[in-house]
């Protein structure tokens, strides 16, 4: 019980925070947002490129702005020193790493749903029109797990870059090649639906996805205090 009162005083905080100085949505939002405008001026403009290059795009816009927000995931908590208050409380020091998980996903998943109009805007793709309902829920689910995948192994890393002189450096080189099969599963997914393909089925990715979110939770879980007191 102690350790979910934790869970959500930081998740509160957090993002109370982020209410008051909108430091990491503003960030990764224009961040996702230029990413998504240059590509659009450098693609074809006809209908088949789109659909099979734009997912990928999309997925390199969350995946590049993301780590914007993940950087300050402990950061004000090092120059506050309130990581240390953190730490003396009598609770398992998991609950840390969930609570910044979780604000870590809400914020992100803020993100996307900010980028995903301008996205179709952009594309000329309505996916909230022009995609079956079914396969437009299918696109939000991976949109939910590639972004809770990529914000699990995220925060981990985040803990660990936090403890060292070249945080913004560290995090990319450690965050990129470990997440690349959660942007690959998502990628994919996201291009078989956008498509429609009925030869191909994007479940075995999502699948995936989900897989890789366990996996990347369970080793923050196992390993987080260790990290810590690093």
């Amino acid at each position: 019980m102690q350790s979910l009162q934790v869970v959500l005083a930081i998740v509160r905080k957090d993002l109370r925070r982020e209410l008051r100085t909108k430091e990491v949505v503003l960030s990764t939002f224009v961040f996702a947002v230029l990413v998504l405008v240059i590509f659009n001026f450098t693609l074809p403009a006809s209908r088949d490129t789109v659909l099979e290059l734009a997912p990928g795009i999309l997925w390199v816009a969350f995946t590049f702005s993301g780590v914007l927000g993940l950087d300050r995931t402990f950061a004000s908590e090092k120059e506050n020193r309130s990581l240390d208050g953190l730490m003396l409380a009598p609770v398992d020091r998991s609950a840390i790493y969930f609570g910044k998980l979780a604000s870590n996903l809400v914020l992100m998943l803020l993100s996307d749903a900010l980028l995903l109009p301008l996205f179709g805007i952009l594309y000329n793709f309505n996916m909230a029109t022009e995609l079956p309902f079914p396969a437009f829920m299918t696109f939000l689910l991976v949109v939910l797990l590639g972004t809770l995948a990529y914000a699990a192994v995220g925060t981990i890393l985040a803990a660990i870059a936090a403890n060292t002189t070249m945080r913004e450096v560290l995090l990319p080189l450690l965050l990129f090649p470990i997440a690349v099969p959660v942007v690959i599963g998502a990628a994919e997914s996201t291009r078989i639906l956008f498509q429609q393909d009925p030869l191909a089925s994007p479940w075995p990715w999502i699948r995936v996805l989900a897989v890789f979110a366990l996996v990347f939770i369970v080793l923050a879980w196992l390993t987080f205090e260790y990290v810590l007191e690093e």
